[in-house]
């Protein structure tokens, strides 16, 4: 019976965050990814933990449905390397600045919104006039999803 309540519960909390989704933002981020794709143009996806698995699962997936080249900041060396010298609050934006050109477009996955190291990869991708996509949950009106 417990078990029950639960599923119920989650299954609502599912649905009613599925039918808050903007998906005017959905059909704009399909727009920029397909410009992407027709300018040759790389996909950098990063995370943090479990939002880093979907960044990689979702880097796979482009390349192999849709064709979008796509690449994730997921090498233990590039990440403790950068952590060290730069701190890790500021290794995504350093591996955006050491990767990403210009017309390459930034996706930054957040479940809380508010990791500091996506978020100073977020605000450096504003500043330099990088594309990019946020997702985050939890708090519909994180730090992060203010930024994407």
């Amino acid at each position: 019976m417990k078990y029950n309540t639960f599923y119920k519960n989650y299954s609502k909390s599912i649905s009613d965050l599925l039918s808050s989704i903007d998906t005017n933002l959905i059909d704009q981020s399909v727009e920029l990814i397909k410009k992407k794709i027709k300018t040759n143009n790389t996909t950098y996806i990063a995370g943090n933990g479990g939002s880093a698995s979907i960044a990689s699962h979702v880097s796979v997936d482009f390349i192999k449905v849709a064709k979008v080249k796509s690449s994730t900041f997921n090498n233990s060396n590039l990440i403790t390397c950068f952590a060290n010298d730069y701190g890790y609050e500021n290794w995504v934006k350093e591996a955006i600045k050491a990767y990403c050109l210009i017309n390459d477009l930034v996706i930054l996955i957040s479940s809380s919104g508010t990791s500091p190291n996506i978020l100073n990869a977020a605000k450096y991708c504003k500043d330099t006039n990088i594309d990019l996509i946020t997702f985050s949950g939890f708090n519909k009106d994180n730090a992060l999803s203010k930024l994407g």
